[in-house]
C-alpha cells in the first residue's frame, strides 16, 4: 500500500463537503458510510481519513457559524442604552 498524502485528503474532503452542503454531521461514523457510498475509496484507511477530516470541516463550520451568530447578538444595542439619553 502506498503512502496517503495529507494535502489529498484535506483537498478530497473539502470539496466533498463544498459539493454536498448539509449532507455531513458530526458524528464520524455516519460521514464514513457516506464517503463510501458518494465516491469509490481504494482502501479503509483513505476512506477513514478522509471522513475524519470531513467531520473536523464540518465540527469547525459548525464553530464559526456560531461565533457569529454571537457577535451579531452582541452588536445589537441593548435595552437599556436604547432607553437611557444619550450625553450631549
Amino acid at each position: 500500500m502506498g503512502r496517503v498524502k495529507i494535502v489529498l485528503v484535506k483537498k478530497f474532503a473539502e470539496r466533498l463537503v463544498a459539493d454536498y452542503p448539509g449532507k455531513f454531521t458530526l458524528d464520524f461514523e455516519e460521514n464514513k458510510r457516506l464517503v463510501d457510498k458518494l465516491v469509490d475509496v481504494q482502501s479503509k484507511k483513505l476512506r477513514n481519513l478522509v471522513a475524519g477530516h470531513v467531520t473536523r470541516l464540518v465540527a469547525l463550520r459548525g464553530a464559526a457559524a456560531t461565533k457569529e451568530a454571537e457577535e451579531e447578538v452582541s452588536e445589537t444595542p441593548s435595552e437599556e442604552s436604547a432607553h437611557s439619553p444619550s450625553p450631549v
